[in-house]
């Protein structure tokens, strides 16, 4: 299936078609395109996927990473190939890869960011919106450097993200650009429009008056052994009413913490409980950090005010969201899933779900980062 609206189309087919990037092309629709993001299911063959994505599109650049699930026509989907892409029409775009993210040289990688910005700049003068997509891996511990560095060199253009997911195997996630796939890794999109557009960050948490003070942990592997001074595990589960044995993502996804960093704050979410009792953090955790509890609004109402908030002026052509995993978890804990679908789907929203979310220079969790595409101007 396929759909187009201001100078983007959008495809998705199933993982298992005998002929995925065939029906990916068709459902696009004849290009030149400038650019193809594909957001591909991890129980797909993603490197060859990815080669013959690059060898059959005719677009400059393709970029494609694994998924948590995918957001497709009729909100979360599982098992597809979700792509959008930007018609050189209304886009232009400069894509690169950051390789190594363990041996990141944070002043080559600003200057590497300028280089590109300028060159795009130069190349579309008359294209006045711009963003930068970012897509890493989910596993690789980096994001918060990363999106640091990269802020750093983007000034005031605005950054949003998202973490290459697993499905919820936690084993390993990919990247690609142009053929080339590469793990411990992102790949760079940077964007210019002349397409309105608006980047977003969203979250349905609320933050509670109890605290937990993380007093013990490695934040290299963003691990925390103790919590008030107790095994981590064990604290955080009394906190929460539950017994030990009984943490899972489910009720980490249900009992959300937070870091307030004045009158805002920013989710620090739990992947999981290793054999030690600790608990390991998707995103970056130190000793003496203040850990705030949160609770959770009803999802699907809180999702369709947000984004009818993005159409108070005009309606978007269409949303590109970056989700994470423990929306979709929570979602499907709750019995939302269909509903959290249906606001999604009458949004026009394409994209993943994650293992984390960037916005600016900070990488988070338990949100939905993106953009808004709005029709031009001109366009009548």
């Amino acid at each position: 299936m396929g759909g187009q609206a201001a100078g983007l189309r959008n495809a998705q087919v199933s993982v298992h078609e005998a002929d995925p990037v065939g029906a990916i092309a068709a459902g696009l629709g004849p290009g030149p395109f400038e650019l193809v993001l594909l957001f591909v299911s991890n129980r797909g063959d993603f490197a060859a996927l990815s080669v013959e994505a690059h060898e059959r599109l005719d677009a400059r650049h393709v970029t494609a990473c694994t998924t948590a699930g995918e957001i497709g026509a009729e909100g979360y989907e599982e098992d597809q190939i979700v792509a959008l892409g930007l018609l050189p029409s209304h886009f232009r775009a400069v894509c690169y890869l950051v390789d190594g993210l363990d041996r990141l040289d944070p002043q080559s990688e600003i200057d590497k960011l300028i280089r590109h910005r300028v060159a795009l700049a130069d190349c579309a003068p008359d294209f006045t919106s711009e963003f930068a997509f970012l897509a890493i891996d989910g596993l690789s511990l980096r994001e918060d450097e990363l999106t640091a560095v990269l802020s750093a060199g983007l000034g005031g253009v605005p950054l949003f993200g998202g973490s290459a997911g697993d499905g919820e195997a936690f084993r390993r996630t990919l990247l690609a650009l142009d053929g080339e796939t590469r793990g411990n890794a992102a790949v760079v999109s940077m964007v210019r429009s002349i397409c309105p557009i608006r980047v977003f960050s969203l979250d349905h948490l609320t933050p509670t008056d109890i605290k937990m003070v993380v007093t013990d942990a490695d934040p290299e592997r963003r691990i925390v052994r103790q919590i008030n001074a107790e095994p981590a595990a064990r604290e955080y589960a009394r906190i929460v009413g539950k017994l030990p044995d009984q943490l899972d993502q489910f009720t980490f996804a249900a009992h959300p913490v937070v870091v307030q960093l004045g009158h805002r704050h920013h989710v620090r979410a739990i992947q999981r409980v290793n054999a030690a009792g600790e608990l390991v953090f998707f995103s970056a955790i130190d000793e003496g950090m203040v850990l705030t509890l949160a609770t959770t609004e009803d999802m699907a109402g809180h999702l369709e005010t947000e984004l009818s908030g993005l159409s108070r002026d005009r309606d978007p052509a269409m949303i590109l969201g970056c989700d994470c995993i423990l929306r979709r978890l929570e979602a499907g804990q709750n019995q939302q899933s269909r509903a959290v679908s249906d606001v999604l789907r009458r949004h026009n929203v394409r994209g993943f779900s994650t293992y984390g979310e960037q916005l600016g220079a900070l990488h988070v969790n338990h949100t939905m980062t993106g953009v808004a595409f709005y029709p031009p101007d001109d366009a009548e």
